[in-house]
């Protein structure tokens, strides 16, 4: 039997107060092996813990606010995402989900898919989660 090499993988929490601070026993961020990978953000205010938005691009636009906070306190941003991944409540949000979140990307959009799900964390309607280049 082969002996594999022991080989050391260091984690780096990220946490930042621009962005909502977890509502479990979660980090909104992890930084390890040069990637980050960055909890999935709702619509919450950072500052107030409050949910943002009544409708559908304002909710979208908050979860994109904190997900660049996190991105930003990494020392990452979004043009070096490689992965998304969207949660939606409905799926015919789906259209102005994608118009809001591709205002974030407007070159080299990352791999992404998008699920429709039963429910989110709060109620919220869309639940964004990434993976980033450091």
């Amino acid at each position: 039997m082969a002996v594999r090499p022991h080989v050391s993988m260091s984690k780096k929490v990220i946490r930042t107060e621009q962005a909502p601070a977890p509502i479990g026993p979660y980090s909104q961020a992890i930084a390890a092996q040069g990637f980050l990978f960055v909890s999935g953000q709702i619509a919450l205010n950072p500052r107030t813990g409050e949910l943002v938005g009544g409708t559908i691009p304002e909710e979208t636009h908050q979860v994109m606010k904190n997900l660049e906070q996190i991105l930003q306190k990494a020392g990452s941003s979004f043009e070096k995402v490689v992965k998304c991944t969207i949660f939606v409540k409905d799926m015919n949000h789906f259209s102005t989900v994608n118009e809001v979140y591709g205002q974030y990307f407007q070159q080299q959009p990352p791999a992404r898919e998008t699920v429709e799900v039963s429910r989110l964390p709060k109620d919220v309607n869309v639940e964004i989660s990434c993976i980033a280049m450091m």
